[in-house]
Parts: C-alpha cells; sequence; structure tokens
C-alpha cells in the first residue's frame, strides 16, 4: 500500500515527542580550510594558506545530531579524553539539543580526533579533501569506566523510548554495554562496523553491503544473490529489521514479512558521504519509534540520506527539509 505525504508528515510531526538514547564512540571532527597558493619547493605537494578551521562532532556522535535535527529529544552516552577536543564536542552537541551529562572522561586517553585538510577558493569550485589524520586510541575501557557506562545505560533506558547503538570499534561498547542495552526492553537500533554478530538480538540491525559479505562470506553482488542470502543473514542476526546498505543501488530490508529492495529515493548530485549512514540509521530509529511500518521507515531514512550526501563534511538533514523533499518525492496517494 502506497502511503500517502499526510502519513509521512504524520511521521514527521510525531518524532519530537519522542525521546532517544545514543551511545557510540564519540569523535571531533577537525576541518582545516585552505586556499592553494603553490607547489612547495620541499615535496611536490600543495601549499595552503589557512583560511579557517572548523569543528562538528562525528562519529558516534552523528546519531544523536540527526536525531535532535529532526526534533528529537536525545541524550548522549560515550567516553572522552581529559582534553580541550573533549571539552569542545560536549560543549558543540549541547549547542545542537543533545544531552551530554551522560559523557565520560578517560583521562587514559585522548579524544579521538579526525583532523581533515581541505583545499578551497582558486581553482576549486567545491571544496576538495586532500587528507586526513586521525588521533585515536582503541584500547578497552577500564572496568571502572565500563561499570559506569553500564549504570548509565541501565538507568538512561527507563526514560527514552528507544536506544541507539553507534559502533565505531573504538572501545566504548562492550559486550557488557551492548547487553544492557539490549537487555532495556526497548526499541534497540545498531550500526555496527563489522561486529554484527555482537549485536544479535537488537530490533533493527544496519550495515553496508561490504560489512553483510565479510560476515556472511558471500557475494551479494546481484539481487538474486541478496535475496537468498540476506534472509539468512537476518536469521542469524535474530533481529526484528534488517536493513543493508547498498551504495548506488540503494538499499535492501528483511522482516519477517518478507524481503525489499530499494532503489535510491532521488538521483541527486553526491557531493560528500560522510554520515549518511548514520542518518538512515537515525531516521530508521526514529520513524520506527512512532510507530511506522519498517517500509516507511525506510523510505524517510533513504530521503534524509539523500539530503546529507549533498551536503560536504558530517552534516544532517532537517526536518523541515525532508519534509520539503517529501513533496518532490515521494510517491504518495489522496486520501
Amino acid at each position: 500500500m502506497t502511503m500517502s505525504r499526510y502519513d509521512y508528515r504524520r511521521i514527521l510531526d510525531t518524532i519530537p515527542q519522542k525521546r532517544f538514547l545514543v551511545i557510540g564512540d564519540l569523535y571531533l571532527d577537525r576541518y582545516i580550510f585552505g586556499e592553494p597558493t603553490r607547489i612547495s619547493r620541499e615535496a611536490p605537494v600543495l601549499v595552503l594558506e589557512e583560511r579557517i578551521i572548523e569543528h562538528r562532532p562525528g562519529g558516534g556522535a552523528a546519531p544523536g545530531l540527526a536525531l535532535a535535527a529532526l526534533g528529537a529529544q536525545v541524550e548522549q552516552l560515550g567516553i572522552v579524553g581529559d582534553d580541550p577536543e573533549g571539552a569542545l564536542l560536549r560543549q558543540l552537541l549541547t549547542e545542537r539539543g543533545v544531552e551530554t551529562s551522560g559523557i565520560l572522561i578517560d583521562p587514559s586517553r585522548p579524544t579521538t580526533l579526525k583532523t581533515r585538510v581541505v583545499a578551497i577558493g582558486a581553482y576549486n569550485v567545491l571544496p576538495q579533501q586532500l587528507v586526513r589524520v586521525d588521533r585515536q586510541v582503541r584500547h578497552p575501557l577500564d572496568d571502572h569506566l565500563e561499570a559506569q557506562l553500564v549504570d548509565l545505560t541501565e538507568e538512561r533506558a527507563t526514560t527514552v523510548d528507544a536506544i541507539v547503538l553507534s559502533d565505531y570499534q573504538s572501545g566504548a561498547l562492550t559486550p557488557r554495554v551492548i547487553a544492557a542495552a539490549l537487555a532495556s526492553g526497548k526499541l534497540t537500533a545498531v550500526d555496527s562496523q563489522g561486529r554484527l554478530d555482537a549485536f544479535c538480538g537488537a530490533t533493527v540491525v544496519k550495515c553496508n553491503r561490504a560489512e553483510a559479505e565479510r560476515f556472511l562470506g558471500r557475494s551479494l553482488a546481484s539481487p538474486a544473490e541478496r535475496a537468498t542470502e540476506l534472509p539468512a543473514l537476518w536469521r542469524a542476526l535474530q533481529c526484528h529489521v534488517l536493513v543493508v546498505t547498498l551504495g548506488g543501488e540503494g538499499a535492501a530490508l528483511v522482516t519477517a514479512a518478507g524481503y525489499w529492495e530499494f532503489p535510491p529515493p532521488t538521483v541527486r548530485a553526491v557531493f560528500d558521504v560522510t554520515g549518511a549512514g548514520d542518518t538512515v540509521l537515525a531516521v530508521l530509529a526514529a520513524a520506527l519509534a512512532v510507530g511506522a511500518d519498517p517500509v516507511a521507515a525506510l523510505t524517510l531514512a533513504q530521503l534524509a540520506a539523500s539530503i546529507v550526501i549533498g551536503k560536504f563534511g558530517n552534516a544532517q538533514a532537517h526536518r523541515e527539509e525532508l519534509q520539503a523533499t517529501l513533496d518532490t518525492y515521494v510517491p504518495f496517494t489522496d486520501q
């Protein structure tokens, strides 16, 4: 059954009434924008004259920002270092309406920082990323911090409608933290970069095709292969909803009702795919939390991702943008 424009708007209008707990590996994204001026005498590389430095929350903070951009109430759990970058990350999240009292400080590790050097101006019509430098420590949490994060997960889970787990494999989502989230009885939506079996029993599992292929040990290049193998993955993960993003081919959906593939909802110029997966996860969780069926939830998620890939860097699709996109791209029937 084709949903009407009104139905999708009703989903969006209901999201601000819901509260979400986001748990994940927190990053700070730093963008150094510079204008190319010459080739260096020291090496065959561009010399950029710095114009501006910008910071944005990234990693496991991105789904929370995506939910806040839809008007939802969001609490963030995670770990940062005892450093200026950690303080700035908390400040940026607070400024965007995300509750940060559940972010813990680990003096033994620095805040994960991803620095991107981007050329702008001169001959660059659009910003062009030249290099990225990561400062990251992946060692496990100490027992005390892990216990605190477990306690916070159990405590905050009682006051929210859904939990979003964003795993960038930097140590925050330990087996005990994951177990606490899954045992909460709340809708749980997961995006894991390769550790799919660690999240068996989640309500929603979202991954990309490469991650699904690694887990299954089989190719998912053709629709026929996906139609056979992805229901098997859904059964193995014991989830209610499995979404596998397929890049330019759209996304696949598996539920107890069957298997579907959805092409990209619209043709847009792809500017930057950063944040698209986090947006899909967040919108899926938000739509399902307000009672949307999985098909409608994935439709909205794809639409939101199509907005994000048209922006530079770790960006979000705001509620007003998604409403405007619905007017143009979502098939509807008058009711």
